[in-house]
C-alpha cells in the first residue's frame, strides 16, 4: 500500500512538473558552467517564452541582456538587445524598445553583422508605425531592404518586400503595394519558404482590404491562418491571424463568425501577456458591436481601447477608435461626450496631417530606392572577362571613391565650422548635429557596401586588395562620425575606444581576429574630429601595412598602440609589432605611404621607425590644443 501511494505521488510530481514548459531548460541553465551554453539556454527560454508569455519572455531576454555584457561577448550581446526590445515592443513599451533596438543596431554595427542591422531596422519601423511616424518606417524598411539584397539573403528579401507593401498600403499607394507583397509571394514560393509565405500572405490580405477586395482579403488571410497552425506556430503569432481573418469575416458582413475570431484571438492574447493583440482585438469587438447596433455593448470595448492606445502612445488607429467612440456616444445621447471625442479626432489627424499628405516626398524616395537596388543587382549579375578592363573598372571606381570621401569631407568640415559659430547649446541643435553625423556614417557605410560589392566581381589580387585598402579607409572615417552621433560631447572623439572599434574592424576584414590581438597602451584621451580623422587613417594604414606583412603563414602575433599628450601640445603617437620586422612605411612609394606621409604633414608632425625585434612607428604632432 505505502509503494501504491509512493507511486502515486511522483506520478502526481510528474504530471505537475511537465505543465511548466520552461522547467527543463531552467534546470539545464542553472547547472550549465559555460557561459556560451547558458546564453544559447537563454535564447531558447526567450523562444519557448515569446509563444506563450511575452512578459516572462522579456525577463529572460533581460538577463541575456546582463550574461552577455558581464562576460563580454560582442557577438550575443545585440542579438539579446534586440530580443528585449521585441519583447517591450509588443506590449507596446514603445519608448523602450526603441532605446533597445537602437542599442541593438549600435552593437550590431560594432562586429559588423549586416544581417542583424536588417532585422534590428524592421522592428525600428514597427515602432514607427504604431507612433504614426510613416516616413520614418519607410526609410528604416528600406535600409533593412536594401541590406538583404547586398546579403543575397532569400527569406530576409521576402520579409522586406512584405514590409514595405505594408508602408506603401498606409500610404494608400496599393498598386505598388500589391506588386511588392507579390513579389514576396514569388520568392516564398519559389524557395519553398513556408514560413515566409505566411506573412507574405499576410501583407497581401493587408492590402487587399485596404482596398475593397474583401473577399480576396478573406482568401489570403484564411490561407495565412492555416499554413500557420500546420507548422505549429506559437499562440502569439496565431493571435494576429485570427484578428486579421476577422477584420476580412467583418467586411464581408460575416458578423459572427468574425466575433468568433476576435474572442479567439482575444483569449490567446491575454493567455500569453501579448498586449499589442489585446489592443487591437478589443479595438474590433467594440467596432462590431457598433456595426451590430448593440452600444451599450461596444462602449466598454471602445473605452478600453482608447485607454491602451493613450497610455501606450499608440497613434496607429487611434483617430478611427476617437471617432468610433463618438459615434456610440452619439447614439447614446450622450452629445456632450461625442462631441469631445470627435474634438480629440481632428487634434490628432491634425498633429500627424504633415507626414501623411507627403506622399510626393515618400514616392521619390522609393523610386530612388527601386532604381539603386536594380542598379546593384545588375553590377552583380554583370561577369567582367578582360582583366585589363577589372584594374581599370576597379581604379575608376577607388578614386571616384576617394574623392567623394574627400569631397564630403571637406563639406562637413564647413558645415561644423559654421555651426559652431551660429548654434547655440541647446538640445535642438545637439539633436541636429548628431543627425548630420549620423547621416554621413550612413552616406559612408553606402560607399564601404559599394566598394564591398565592387571588389567581390574582380579576380585580380593587387586590384582586389586595393578595394579592399580602400574599404578600411572609409570605414575608419565613419567610425569617427558614429562616435560623434553616439557620444555627449559632439566636438571631440574618445581616441581609445574609437581605436578600439577601428582594429576590430580591420582586424574582421581581414579575418585575423583569432591569430593577431591588438593592446591600447594608452588613457582616456579626447581629440577634435579634425585631429581624430586623419589619425584614424594613418592607424588605418599601419594596422593594414602590419597585417599584411607583419605576420606571414598566418603567424600569430601582437599591435601594441598608445597615444598620450606629452609638454607643449605634443601629441605622441606609437604603432609597433612583434612581427618578423618588416616594414617599408618611411620610404615606401605606395599609396598607403604617400598618404600616411601626408596626413603627417598635415599634423604638424614628425615621423621615425625602428626596425628590431617587430617593427616601431612613432609620430609627434604639434597641435595647437588637445583635450
Amino acid at each position: 500500500m505505502k509503494k501504491f501511494f509512493l507511486l502515486f505521488f511522483l506520478l502526481v510530481q510528474f504530471a505537475y512538473g511537465q505543465k511548466n514548459p520552461y522547467d527543463s531548460l531552467e534546470l539545464k541553465l542553472a547547472a550549465e558552467k559555460v557561459y556560451s551554453q547558458k546564453l544559447e539556454l537563454l535564447e531558447q527560454l526567450v523562444n519557448v517564452a515569446f509563444g506563450s508569455d511575452m512578459q516572462k519572455a522579456l525577463e529572460y531576454a533581460k538577463k541575456g541582456v546582463e550574461l552577455s555584457a558581464k562576460t563580454g561577448d560582442k557577438n550575443r550581446l545585440p542579438e539579446f538587445y534586440e530580443m528585449e526590445g521585441r519583447m517591450h515592443a509588443n506590449l507596446l513599451h514603445l519608448d523602450s524598445a526603441t532605446v533597445f533596438f537602437n542599442k541593438a543596431m549600435a552593437a550590431y554595427i560594432s562586429v559588423n553583422n549586416k544581417r542583424g542591422e536588417a532585422t534590428t531596422q524592421f522592428k525600428i519601423a514597427w515602432v514607427f508605425k504604431k507612433k504614426g511616424e510613416l516616413d520614418k518606417a519607410m526609410e528604416a524598411d528600406l535600409k533593412a531592404s536594401q541590406l538583404m539584397e547586398i546579403l543575397g539573403d532569400q527569406p530576409g528579401m521576402a520579409d522586406a518586400y512584405g514590409r514595405v507593401s505594408e508602408d506603401l498600403t498606409r500610404q494608400g499607394r496599393l498598386k505598388e503595394a500589391i506588386t511588392y507583397a507579390q513579389k514576396a509571394i514569388d520568392i516564398c514560393e519559389n524557395n519553398h519558404l513556408e514560413n515566409e509565405l505566411v506573412y507574405a500572405l499576410t501583407y497581401a490580405g493587408s492590402t487587399a482590404i485596404e482596398g475593397g477586395h474583401n473577399q480576396q482579403a478573406y482568401e489570403y488571410f484564411n490561407r495565412a491562418l492555416e499554413l500557420a497552425r500546420t507548422q505549429n506556430f506559437s499562440e502569439v503569432s496565431l493571435c494576429d491571424f485570427l484578428n486579421n481573418r476577422g477584420n476580412a469575416l467583418k467586411r464581408l458582413g460575416n458578423y459572427n463568425e468574425a466575433i468568433t475570431d476576435y474572442k479567439d484571438a482575444l483569449a490567446k492574447a491575454k493567455k500569453t501577456n501579448y498586449a499589442n493583440a489585446v489592443s487591437a482585438t478589443i479595438a474590433n469587438l467594440g467596432e462590431i458591436n457598433l456595426l451590430l447596433g448593440k452600444y451599450e455593448e461596444a462602449l466598454p470595448y471602445q473605452l478600453e481601447t482608447v485607454r491602451l492606445q493613450e497610455s501606450d502612445s499608440d497613434l496607429s488607429n487611434i483617430i478611427e477608435n476617437y471617432l468610433h467612440l463618438s459615434s456610440i456616444y452619439e447614439h447614446l445621447g450622450d452629445y456632450k461626450s461625442a462631441l469631445a471625442y470627435h474634438k480629440k479626432a481632428f487634434l490628432i489627424r491634425d498633429s500627424i496631417a504633415s507626414v501623411k499628405s507627403d506622399e510626393a516626398m515618400s514616392k521619390m524616395l522609393t523610386q530612388y530606392e527601386a532604381q539603386k537596388k536594380e542598379a546593384t543587382i545588375k553590377a552583380q549579375q554583370i561577369e567582367i572577362s578582360e582583366q585589363r578592363e577589372v584594374q581599370w573598372l576597379g581604379g575608376v571606381t577607388f578614386f571616384l571613391m576617394t574623392g567623394f570621401i574627400i569631397f564630403g569631407y571637406i563639406s562637413y568640415r564647413g558645415r561644423v565650422k559654421r555651426n559652431r559659430l551660429l548654434a547655440s547649446k541647446n538640445a535642438e541643435n545637439e539633436l541636429l548635429l548628431k543627425e548630420i553625423h549620423h547621416r554621413v556614417k550612413n552616406n559612408l557605410e553606402v560607399v564601404s557596401s559599394l566598394l564591398a560589392l565592387q571588389s567581390a566581381q574582380i579576380d585580380h589580387p593587387e586590384t582586389k586588395g586595393a578595394m579592399l585598402e580602400s574599404q578600411t579607409r572609409v570605414q575608419s572615417i565613419g567610425i569617427v562620425h558614429q562616435k560623434l552621433y553616439q557620444g555627449k560631447n559632439l566636438g571631440a572623439i574618445e581616441m581609445k575606444d574609437y581605436f578600439l572599434n577601428l582594429s576590430e574592424s580591420i582586424l574582421n576584414s581581414f579575418g585575423a581576429e583569432e591569430r593577431v590581438k591588438i593592446e591600447l597602451a594608452m588613457k582616456k584621451l579626447d581629440v577634435d574630429i579634425d585631429t581624430a580623422v586623419p589619425l584614424g587613417l594613418i592607424v588605418n594604414e599601419l594596422l593594414t601595412n602590419t597585417l599584411k606583412y607583419a605576420f606571414p603563414n598566418g603567424n600569430n602575433g601582437k599591435v601594441f598602440i598608445k597615444l598620450e599628450k606629452r609638454e607643449d601640445n605634443i601629441l605622441h603617437l606609437e604603432v609597433s609589432d612583434n612581427g618578423i620586422g618588416k616594414s617599408c612605411v618611411t620610404y615606401g612609394t605606395g599609396f598607403g605611404s604617400q598618404l600616411i606621409a601626408l596626413l603627417t604633414s598635415q599634423l604638424n608632425g614628425e615621423m621615425r621607425e625602428e626596425v628590431k625585434n617587430g617593427t616601431r612607428i612613432f609620430f609627434d604632432f604639434k597641435m595647437d590644443k588637445v583635450a
